[in-house]
């Protein structure tokens, strides 16, 4: 692999050993990949950032490079942490976790990271540019990244996004190179897609064909919303290890059918109508009694849209005494609500708005018991098709109303 001058003198330590360990992990990376070169990124978004998947030796790791001098030369913000700062102890997250995520988070920020602890940075300052060269984790806002603004990034893990965020490079493979950004097969979209639940189901349906391949969806309303590409690219990210993908009219680079695919012709076809989306709400709800105690709104982190919907079903009632609510959220979304008097709203009723976590990068499998939770409840494709496998909690799985009416009676209708 070709490195400049400047490279070359990272890697023979002239900047400290740091960036000489930064720049050892992304040649070898990159003479993995058969990469021929590295490129340059001011853009990372650390996946790394939960104690969950860090534990006592990742955390000791970030802070031993710091204490070597390493310091941010790109744009960084972190993904969700183990824990709520706020209310760690309420909602069950074990004190030994909230310790270990202070000097994880510390040792990020001491480096020059944003810590907004999110996994949808998009929505919190990091807004990818048509065309941009990054490193990003987190497998959802990487779908998000490539497809919906068009900005080019693999799914990069911890170890790899920091090596970006010290040396300002990324090797040059995958969808950094616009001949693997093409798609590989069509899914025609033949039934109506109402709401976020709808475009999750279809994203679950899509990554289990899909594999690592990238998908063009024709049929997708012209207008989806925010929320709805949100949740579809989550949940390619989940059943799937899907990177990207094309909606022909929707998303930036296929205006068209023939451009999605690069003038090749699809190597299948797959037909999404009634009978398939009826099959993979089947295969989302695991749980066949109406029994009903978390409830999980927020998957992807919650926008203030989807905030304000959660308040809205809630205004004047109660969440069921046996019943918990989540909704996960960014620390700014919740500034941003709160401000707009959703939080107050949900919290009366007696939810719980939770920042800065969420269930996959908390200890969900010691929170559960230790609350004595049994299932778990989501209008989220992404969070239904990981929960009983990660956190042993069989789901219910439908759209909002339905999960807000289970909410306030407590079984699942």
């Amino acid at each position: 692999m070709h490195l400049t001058d400047e490279e070359q003198q990272m890697l023979d330590g002239a900047n400290g050993p740091a960036v000489q360990k930064a720049m050892q992990i992304l040649v070898a990376l990159g003479e993995g990949f058969g990469a021929k070169r590295l490129i340059k990124t001011n853009n990372v978004h650390m996946a790394g950032s939960s104690v969950l998947v860090a534990e006592e030796a990742g955390t000791r790791w970030v802070e031993d490079l710091r204490a070597q001098g390493g310091n941010f030369i790109t744009r960084v913000t972190t993904n969700p942490t183990a824990v709520d700062p706020t209310q760690w102890e309420e909602i069950g997250i074990p004190e030994s976790d909230n310790k270990l995520q202070i000097r994880l988070t510390d040792a990020y920020a001491g480096m020059g990271a944003n810590t907004c602890n999110t996994c949808i940075p998009y929505l919190v300052g990091n807004s990818p540019r048509f065309g941009e060269h990054m490193a990003w984790g987190e497998s959802s806002a990487v779908v998000y990244a490539n497809s919906v603004c068009g900005a080019r990034t693999n799914r990069e893990g911890g170890p790899s996004g920091m090596a970006s965020a010290l040396t300002g490079r990324t090797p040059e493979y995958g969808f950094h190179l616009k001949e693997n950004r093409y798609g590989k097969f069509l899914i025609k979209v033949e039934t109506t897609l109402q709401d976020m639940t709808d475009y999750g189901t279809l994203g679950c349906f899509a990554g289990k064909i899909a594999g690592q391949d990238t998908p063009v969806f024709t049929g997708i309303p012209s207008d989806p919303t925010l929320e709805e590409l949100k949740a579809l690219s989550a949940a390619l990210a989940s059943s799937g290890a899907v990177s990207m993908f094309h909606a022909v009219g929707v998303t930036p680079e296929a205006p068209t059918l023939e451009e999605a695919f690069g003038g090749n012709e699809p190597e299948k076809v797959y037909v999404f109508d009634d009978a398939e989306k009826a099959k993979i709400e089947a295969f989302l709800n695991k749980e066949p009694s109406d029994h009903v105690d978390w409830i999980l709104i927020g998957c992807p982190n919650a926008s203030v849209q989807e905030i304000r919907e959660v308040a809205n079903a809630l205004e004047g009632k109660k969440v069921h005494e046996e019943v918990t609510l989540w909704v996960t959220t960014a620390g700014s979304m919740y500034a941003m609500a709160e401000r707009m008097g959703y939080i107050k709203t949900i919290e009366e009723a007696g939810g719980v708005v939770v920042r800065e976590t969420c269930p996959f990068l908390a200890r969900s499998r010691v929170i559960a018991p230790k609350k004595g939770y049994k299932t778990l409840t989501t209008n989220s494709a992404k969070m239904a098709f990981y929960a009983p496998g990660q956190f042993g909690l069989p789901t219910h799985y439908g759209n909002l109303p339905r999960v807000m009416q289970a909410a306030i009676n407590g079984v699942w209708e």
